[in-house]
C-alpha cells in the first residue's frame, strides 16, 4: 500500500499562500515512498454580492497577521482598492482543475499563479476574466479554458474533492493528513519551518 500526504487547501487561502515557502521546502525534503495528493478545500461558494466591509476588514487584518508571524509574507493591499472583492473562491479552484484538464502537471501552476495575481499584482481571482487572463498567460488555450472553467463536470469534480477534504476531517486550510498503509494521521501544520511536519511523517512511517 502507498503512503499518501494529503494537502487540502484553496488557492485564494491567504494561510495558504504564507505557508507555501514551508510546503515547498516539505515536498522536496520527503521520503521517496510519500506521495503527495493536494485537494481542494473550496473556502467559499460562487457569489455575485459584494464583500461587507466587515468582511474586507477582517481580512486585511489576517493579511497583517502572516506577515507579523511568518517572516517573508507580503500581500499587496492594493487588491482592496483597485478590486470588487467577493467571497467566491469557487471560480479559482475551478481554474486549478481547468487547468489540469487542458494540460497534466499545470495544476500547482495555476495555483500559484492565481496566489500572485491576488496577493501581489492586485487582480481578483473571483473573477472570470481574471482567470482567463491567468489561464493565457500560462500558455493554455483560453477558449478551451473558458469552456471546462463552466462545464458541470468541472463544479462536480470540486465538489467530490471538496466532500473528500470533509471525509477526512479537514475542515480549516492548508491542513496536511498522511495516509500510511491505511491508517490516517493529521500533520500539524508548522508555517515557518518544515523540519517538524518532515520529522513527524517519518515518525508516523515509523509506526508501520
Amino acid at each position: 500500500m502507498s503512503n499518501i500526504l494529503y494537502y487540502a487547501h484553496d488557492p485564494m487561502c491567504s494561510w495558504c499562500w504564507g505557508f507555501r515557502p514551508a510546503w515547498e521546502q516539505l515536498q522536496a525534503s520527503l521520503p521517496a515512498e510519500v506521495q503527495v495528493q493536494p485537494i481542494l478545500g473550496g473556502l467559499a461558494p460562487d457569489s455575485d454580492q459584494p464583500m461587507p466591509p466587515d468582511m474586507q476588514n477582517h481580512l486585511q487584518d489576517t493579511w497583517r497577521r502572516i506577515e507579523q508571524r511568518i517572516p517573508g509574507s507580503r500581500f499587496n493591499y492594493a487588491f482592496w482598492e483597485n478590486c470588487a472583492p467577493r467571497r467566491s473562491t469557487y471560480p479559482a479552484c475551478r481554474a486549478v482543475i481547468a487547468a489540469g484538464l487542458q494540460q497534466s502537471g499545470q495544476e500547482p501552476n495555476m495555483v500559484l499563479a492565481i496566489q500572485r495575481a491576488y496577493y501581489q499584482q492586485a487582480r481578483n481571482p473571483s473573477d472570470t476574466t481574471t482567470l482567463v487572463e491567468l489561464a493565457e498567460e500560462l500558455g493554455l488555450d483560453p477558449q478551451r479554458f473558458s469552456t471546462d472553467l463552466a462545464a458541470p463536470t468541472t463544479q462536480a469534480r470540486l465538489e467530490r474533492e471538496i466532500a473528500q477534504c470533509r471525509l477526512l476531517g479537514l475542515t480549516g486550510f492548508p491542513s496536511l493528513v498522511l495516509d500510511a498503509n491505511g491508517s490516517r494521521w493529521p500533520v500539524p501544520v508548522n508555517y515557518t519551518d518544515p523540519e517538524p511536519m518532515l520529522e513527524h511523517i517519518r515518525m508516523l512511517l515509523a509506526l508501520d
